[in-house]
């Protein structure tokens, strides 16, 4: 059975805007997985990218500046059978809310982070986004940038995500195909996507991207795949995607940089410690009994940890 998984609600960004290119991947992507609405679910921060799960034919949360990754969190956490999307801007994922980028990073929960990076605040008038470069001054901005770069990849592989990887808005085939491998990857995945803002950003625009990007598949030899522990070339992989993701000026590469799939992800490391967890997660506990009362036991469930005294 084919889905629709774009709804009817209208859609409002500026014309020209990279989150029309990022929705339309989201959608092919989860449309060729064939996927069950039901098992998939997209959380999103403030700001334009804050908009999205408004667009998507799947249970979607609009929450706080900064704190979607959080959320999101707990949404898996508690249903590891669901397949949990982050939709964040720039200055949301990386401004406020870098602390839980980092953290998700050292967890591995299994989130893709979907970060819209255009190097501005668009909602809030296109004020400097932490991507944006020192010294660059924007129709947007009374004078040059003074603040220093963050780089969403370099940050995210030192975090510890077992999938980065970066896209382009308006390369919809390649980046619906990074989508779909960062949905079926078992930890934690984040894609960094290129994209224009024409309101406020006149220096990074379509065009400006278009002469720079390349895909580094186009290379036969790039292979970003830690299939097994004992893969001689794991750091080798690792050292290669970091230096790949220092490069940035006339030539930008996009495509998966890294794809660690031995890192056990955060939901496995928990059923260690939390007996049938993974078959019995709290979305599927019941929490009232028919008098109302709560069936769950905290002795019972961690009768083999607690210590007497």
């Amino acid at each position: 059975m084919v889905h629709n998984f774009k709804n009817d609600i209208t859609v409002d960004w500026c014309p020209g805007c990279g989150d029309f290119g990022i929705l339309t991947s989201v959608i092919q992507a989860l449309t060729e997985l064939d996927m069950d609405p039901k098992s998939v679910v997209s959380v999103s921060g403030i700001g334009c990218s804050g908009k999205t799960p408004h667009y998507l034919n799947i249970a979607g949360v609009h929450t706080l500046h900064g704190r979607a990754i959080p959320y999101a969190t707990g949404v898996k956490l508690a249903n590891p059978d669901l397949k949990v999307l982050v939709m964040g801007g720039d200055g949301d994922l990386l401004g406020i809310g870098a602390g839980h980028f980092v953290a998700e990073g050292r967890r591995n929960t299994g989130l893709t982070v979907i970060l819209f990076d255009n190097a501005v605040y668009g909602l809030t008038k296109g004020q400097a986004a932490p991507t944006m470069e020192m010294g660059e001054k924007t129709k947007s901005l009374t004078r040059a940038n003074i603040f220093g770069k963050i780089n969403p990849l370099t940050l995210a592989l030192s975090a510890g995500y077992s999938f980065v990887a970066r896209g382009f808005s308006f390369d919809m085939k390649q980046l619906k195909e990074i989508i779909k491998t960062a949905i079926n990857h078992e930890g934690s995945a984040l894609i960094d996507v290129l994209q224009p803002c024409p309101t406020y950003n006149n220096i990074n625009t379509m065009e400006w991207y278009r002469k720079r990007v390349y895909k580094l598949e186009d290379d036969k030899s790039w292979d970003p795949v830690i299939a097994s522990p004992d893969d001689p070339e794991a750091q080798a992989k690792f050292e290669r995607a970091y230096r790949k993701s220092l490069e940035w000026g006339d030539r930008i590469p996009t495509g998966i940089f890294y794809d660690n799939r031995t890192i056990p992800p955060f939901t496995k490391r928990l059923n260690e410690f939390v007996p049938n967890y993974l078959e019995v997660p709290p979305a599927k506990q019941r929490i009232l009994d028919a008098e109302g009362y709560t069936p769950v036991d905290p002795d019972l469930t961690f009768a083999d940890k607690i210590i007497a005294h």
